[in-house]
């Protein structure tokens, strides 16, 4: 875990103080699966500006998400870009100029990090773009071999639409003189 103690910077209303520091963020679990972060410990571009009412954090980095496709299970790779940022009140009356990354004088970089690491996620990891997952009568993997499953039966209730269509053909091709 990442904290870093508040106490150690003083600054005056307009200043700002910069540091590069390795933030430690753990691995994710997303949807049963485990996505590691590479690197572990990503080196962040860390900022506290002061105003007059309080301060504000800026945490940025780069950081990869490594593991399962949701579609086929094969290895993916995620990549993000975070930048985010915090506002603590000096002296916070309400819970909307409180951030809940610091606690008693601790700002817990690597709790904040993940939560930005999170909403930055997108909805689906995937190995391609395109992944067309998995079979999910045989198992295949329908990027890599074709489905395994015998052709489904045809809908009996369909039978008179497909008699339809049937028809619409033959005058198509009788029409343009194919037969």
């Amino acid at each position: 875990m990442t904290l870093f103690n508040l106490r150690t910077v003083r600054l005056r209303p307009s200043e700002r103080y910069e540091r590069r520091l390795p933030v430690q963020l753990e691995p994710f679990a997303l949807g049963g699966e485990r996505y590691e972060p590479a690197p572990e410990d990503p080196e962040a571009r860390f900022s506290i500006s002061r105003a007059t009412t309080g301060s504000l954090f800026g945490l940025a980095f780069e950081v990869a998400l490594i593991g399962p496709c949701v579609r086929c299970l094969d290895e993916a790779s995620v990549r993000l870009a975070v930048d985010a940022t915090e506002y603590q009140a000096t002296n916070p009356e309400s819970e909307e100029v409180r951030t809940p990354y610091v606690v008693d004088d601790r700002l817990d970089l690597s709790a904040w990090a993940r939560d930005a690491v999170a909403l930055a996620l997108p909805e689906k990891i995937l190995c391609r773009e395109d992944c067309a997952g998995l079979c999910a009568g045989c198992g295949a993997n329908l990027n890599e071999e074709e489905c395994r499953c015998a052709p489904a039966a045809p809908d009996p209730r369909f039978a008179k639409l497909a008699e339809l269509r049937d028809r619409l053909t033959a005058v198509e091709r009788a029409d343009s003189g194919g037969g």
